[in-house]
């Protein structure tokens, strides 16, 4: 069953109704609601338009189901596929599909929904599942082959996890139709009947209204509102060390004669952020400062230790550069709504000689600016998808990236090569050239891979926030339990 949930959108509100397998005995009850720090964007509610980021996996747990995904079991978890295999060759992978899921229309999941839905594709990672798949092959109605142009060993990576949602199935003959609820889950019964998510992006808010028992948990809470929550009784506050990484962004590093596309002015960047500084003041040291663009606990990260806090020598490679006095960097953009780690680096930019105008934007215009290459200047950039290094790299630092500005021919080539490599310590050691070019020439300034934090309050038993491996967000939701 793909839309397991009924969706209802107002300006403020998005409610799922949640029902599951008929059972004997007592059904799905109560309502639970969450604090969403964001405005919902609708886009979140369609697996086509998936970007390279974590957040609208939020909303797809709720609405819509995969062939594999991220569960408590593991990264690749078996959901509207009961198995799947590779060709010797690595150049096939068939998937076979569980018997007896239906969409909420009442149609059985089949394996031209799953071809339909890889065709209409069209996130973060269409270019390279484009570029690599050759066909989708529809064997009978309970299996799919997927031909690819040449064996890919990070398939299953990009295909079966947040790294991309193409493997969300959504119906063919239905897909205008969302919003009837649906008794036939085939995982298991849900507890709750009714899942409420409040967008309130006003932190302020979703912490009174937590504390008023308006919403049951609420998302992303830092600094001195995180700290009032962590003390009030009855309520419990929770921070998950998650795939989301923060990183600075140089979109002019690639035009001549712009300060940042001198190596030193960024590295002076990065000498400047007190990193540890804002990780206590914003994240109460939930968070891990880094010098690495993919968190370590993925596979083929390279730990690369962090600049220190060294603002002297931060002015030194500016004046070194030809700004002894630094320089105008223009607009300086935070990453919605991390606003508080946004002012705190643009205060410590001003302190060496970095003149900043530090720019507010909404999560929603803000994802759609970086996509559609808008964001200028300097600005914070981050994700928080799964996978390992390559999946990491290709949205953010190759030619064809989604969200990527520029590449130096070094890493194309070494990323093209790794794509195709089957020998695992060969593709190890030309993804490690990789992470050490982008840190060595300063592409990316990372800052820190994130502690995300979360509140509930007492009608909740199960939260459902640290099921799923590193997943920021509750699920799986037909976990989530209210006490009795």
């Amino acid at each position: 069953m793909s839309h397991r949930l009924r969706i209802v959108v107002t300006a403020a509100l998005l409610a799922l109704l949640s029902t599951g397998v008929a059972t004997v005995g007592a059904g799905p009850s109560g309502t639970i609601t969450w604090g969403v720090h964001v405005t919902l964007a609708t886009r979140w509610l369609d697996t086509a338009e998936t970007d390279a980021e974590i957040t609208p996996f939020m909303v797809m747990y709720a609405l819509h189901d995969a062939l594999v995904k991220p569960m408590p079991s593991g990264l690749n978890t078996a959901s509207l596929a009961e198995s799947w295999s590779m060709s010797k060759d690595g150049r096939v992978w068939e998937f076979v599909l569980r018997k007896g899921p239906r969409f909420h229309n009442g149609d059985p999941v089949t394996a031209e929904d799953v071809k339909f839905s890889f065709d209409r594709y069209r996130g973060a990672a269409a270019p390279l599942f484009k570029a690599r798949v050759r066909e989708v092959q529809v064997v009978d109605p309970s299996r799919v082959r997927f031909h690819l142009t040449e064996a890919w060993p990070d398939f299953m990576t990009f295909y079966g996890t947040s790294a991309s949602g193409v493997a969300w199935v959504v119906p063919k003959k239905y897909i205008e139709k969302v919003g009837e609820a649906f008794e036939g889950y085939w995982r298991k019964t849900p507890s709750i009947k009714r899942l409420v998510m409040r967008s309130l992006p006003e932190e302020s808010t979703r912490a009174a209204a937590l504390k008023r028992g308006e919403v049951d948990g609420a998302y992303f809470f830092n600094g001195p509102i995180a700290e009032d929550i962590r003390r009030t009784p009855g309520l419990t506050l929770t921070g998950i060390r998650t795939n989301g990484l923060f990183f600075l962004v140089f979109p002019e590093q690639w035009t001549y004669g712009s300060p940042w596309a001198d190596v030193r002015a960024r590295r002076a960047a990065s000498l400047a952020i007190d990193r540890e500084a804002i990780n206590a003041a914003e994240s109460l040291g939930f968070s891990a400062p880094t010098g690495g663009v993919v968190p370590r606990h993925q596979e083929f990260a390279l730990a690369i230790p962090p600049d220190p806090y060294d603002p002297k020598q931060a002015k030194a490679l500016l004046a070194e550069a030809g700004y002894p006095h630094g320089f105008d960097a223009g607009d300086f953009t935070p990453y919605p709504p991390y606003n508080g780690m946004g002012e705190a680096i643009a205060n410590y930019f001003t302190a060496v000689g970095i003149k900043v105008r530090v720019r507010i934007m909404e999560r929603a215009a803000f994802l759609s600016a970086w996509r559609d290459k808008k964001l200028k200047n300097v600005f914070v950039g981050a994700t928080g998808a799964a996978g390992n290094a390559s999946t990491r790299i290709e949205p953010y630092a190759t030619g064809k990236g989604v969200n990527s500005y520029g590449t130096f021919p070094e890493i194309e080539s070494l990323f093209q090569r790794q794509l195709h490599e089957m020998d695992r310590k060969k593709r190890e050691d030309m993804l490690f050239q990789i992470q050490r070019i982008l840190a060595e020439r300063v592409m990316f300034v990372p800052i820190w891979e994130n502690g995300f934090i979360r509140a509930y309050g007492p009608r909740v038993e199960e939260p459902g926030l640290t099921l799923i491996p590193a997943f920021p967000y509750s699920g799986p939701l037909e976990d989530v339990r209210l006490k009795k």
